[in-house]
């Protein structure tokens, strides 16, 4: 596992320019049927992911789980039911991240060091210490947010992508939205077009 990722520090909000490599990073929730046609695109076009899945869609769902790992992509914990977590207490706070952790635990081969906190693009001291006593050193958080859970339609989700997009970019997408799904193809297209791979965080950060 890269040190960075069992080191105690701030948000890691992008990888290293000097790597021609971008992490798609999706949030897991929403129909199983719309993970299932991402994996079948992502296998497609040689691609891989890291999902950051929220406990209750996963413990609901554990075969996409164990589909997303099978398929050589990183899994990742999004807490256990999807708050705002800087409006939890401590407590709360510590709760959602223990919980999600236990069900991304619950699948093999999943990551015991990826979480992104939900409801903010970034941490705050509360959520670091949560996370923290849940095992994690760092936040994930992301430099590329075309806000496709806004539902604005693939061509915008693809060309918002694809127009902010640098070496080392990490990327924020959800699964449970039909047109990021459908934007999937263009932007592994056009990623390929600047020789720019997509990579798990794991690999992204190495």
């Amino acid at each position: 596992m890269p040190a960075i990722l069992r080191t105690p520090g701030p948000d890691v909000r992008r990888g290293p320019t000097s790597v021609p490599a971008v992490a798609l990073t999706f949030h897991g929730a929403g129909d199983p049927s719309l993970t299932h046609r991402a994996l079948q695109i992502l296998r497609d076009h040689g691609a891989h992911v890291t999902v950051f899945a929220v406990g209750t869609w996963l413990a609901q769902h554990p075969e996409l789980g164990r589909a997303i790992v099978a398929a050589g992509h990183d899994l990742g914990n999004h807490t256990w039911s999807h708050q705002t977590m800087p409006r939890l207490s401590a407590s709360a706070a510590a709760s959602e991240i223990d919980k999600g952790a236990k069900a991304v635990a619950a699948i093999d081969g999943s990551s015991p060091y990826l979480f992104r906190p939900s409801g903010t693009p970034t941490s705050t001291p509360t959520i670091r210490a949560a996370a923290r006593a849940s095992g994690y050193a760092r936040c994930i958080s992301y430099d590329v947010d075309p806000s496709d859970y806004l539902d604005p339609g693939a061509a915008a989700v693809s060309s918002r992508t694809l127009a902010g997009v640098q070496a080392g970019s990490i990327v924020s997408l959800h699964l449970g939205h039909a047109g990021t799904v459908d934007a999937l193809p263009t932007i592994l297209r056009g990623l390929a077009s600047r020789s720019l791979e997509a990579v798990a965080m794991t690999r992204l950060v190495a």
